[in-house]
């Protein structure tokens, strides 16, 4: 079946969803199996219009939840097809476990998750409870911090996913409503382009060979799980980051546009730096700036890549910074952050003597507002003047009433 190309300007004004949902038309998906949730509909809708309209020659298949809505994307990606959905929150929940069904049988499924609050209360404004959830899942995760990333990082999760080598199902991770809704000018590439750049789909050990035939998902048990996971693992902390930095460098030829697996702001001479993810990097961004103004050497370090974590890269980054905040945008629930703990895992055998404190913000889409990050850069930089942590070791930024701090 025929389809027809789309004529786009060099900048078109979209929101995260929209960019999203053009990436995966321009990658011409095969299959999109979808069961929409707030605030990810747009992207699998406007997939679904993009096909009803013959700019695709996929398939969307309208499932009963999303559960199923993985499931047949296991399903078409066994056959071997190019295959992608988007979800959030409770969504995602119900969804997790056959997260870990397509990392374990190796499909390249890509997975655009808008991050939103996990219930109860239910909250439908965006946190990162839904991301955090499946860090753990066997997915690579890429994290855009706006509108703009969002449609590139999705063709590099194609690019990183589809490689014979890896085989591994990527997450593409961008803020409920800061960015999912928030319209602003995304710079192209054009049908040719981007598709190109994605290339054909080239199936691996597809159901559909019958002259090859294969098995996915088969039981293990004592015999041979371990070495199953340990490869599985092995490969993603080995092979998946650098054909991650060969995709953006192959990226940055096509448009210019330079991603690394870490985002440095204002590093060269930082004394003080937060760490962070998503929409919240552009804010502390425009706040270090006006720190230094000050007299305060802030930078800010934000987290592209989130699965495999960047260990090495972290702890280059921060080996001559003083003072760090580690900024976690979902709830601990009885232990530290996930970001506190594994860049306490990054630099805990580099000769360091850096302060690392840990600050819960923002959840339920509560903002972090220029304020916030003013104060809490002046935190930091009060540590850094006493030669310890002021203030206790994890606390939360933002909440009514006293302020709580906890460990």
């Amino acid at each position: 079946m025929a389809f027809d190309k789309m004529e786009l300007r060099d900048i078109e004004v979209w929101d995260g969803n929209f960019a999203a949902a053009q990436a995966l038309r321009q990658a011409q998906v095969d299959v999109v199996a979808a069961y929409p949730i707030t605030p990810s509909t747009p992207i699998v809708e406007g997939y679904a219009k993009f096909k009803a309209d013959g700019y695709v020659e996929g398939e969307f298949v309208m499932v009963e939840s999303e559960h199923a809505a993985m499931s047949g994307c296991i399903g078409a990606a066994a056959a071997g097809g190019r295959v992608a959905t988007a979800t959030s929150s409770q969504g995602l929940a119900l969804m997790v476990e056959t997260l870990y069904q397509a990392s374990g049988m190796r499909l390249p499924i890509v997975l655009n998750i808008v991050n939103r609050a996990l219930a109860a209360p239910l909250n439908v404004n965006g946190d990162h409870s839904d991301m955090y959830l499946c860090r753990d899942s066997g997915w690579i995760q890429l994290n855009a911090f706006n509108a703009q990333e969002a449609y590139d990082l999705n063709f590099v999760a194609f690019k990183v996913s589809e490689d014979h080598d890896i085989r591994l199902p990527a997450i593409v991770n961008q803020d409920g409503f800061l960015t999912s809704h928030t319209a602003e000018g995304v710079k192209t590439l054009s049908d040719d382009d981007a598709y190109g750049f994605v290339g054909d789909y080239k199936p691996m050990n597809d159901m559909l060979d019958l002259d090859h035939p294969v098995t996915h998902g088969v039981q293990t048990e004592e015999d041979w799980h371990f070495e199953h996971k340990a490869r599985q693992h092995n490969d993603l902390m080995v092979k998946v980051l650098p054909k991650i930095e060969e995709a953006f460098a192959d990226f940055e030829n096509l448009s210019g546009r330079k991603y690394n697996l870490v985002e440095k702001y204002d590093m060269d001479d930082a004394d003080v730096v937060v760490v962070c993810m998503g929409s919240s990097v552009e804010t502390a961004r425009e706040v270090a700036l006006e720190m230094r103004e000050k007299g305060i050497k802030a930078g800010v370090l934000g987290l592209r890549v989130v699965r495999p974590f960047p260990f090495m890269e972290i702890a280059e980054a921060l080996k001559d910074v003083k003072a760090i905040a580690a900024l976690d945008r979902s709830s601990p629930n009885g232990a530290a952050g996930m970001l506190f703990n594994e860049i306490a895992g990054a630099l805990i055998n580099i000769d360091t003597k850096a302060l690392l404190s840990g600050y819960v913000y923002g959840l339920g889409g509560r903002d972090l507002t220029k304020a916030h990050l003013t104060d809490l850069f002046t935190e930091l930089q009060a540590n850094v003047d006493a030669g310890k942590l002021t203030t206790k070791q994890q606390q939360f930024i933002g909440v009514r009433g006293p302020k709580l701090s906890f460990l």
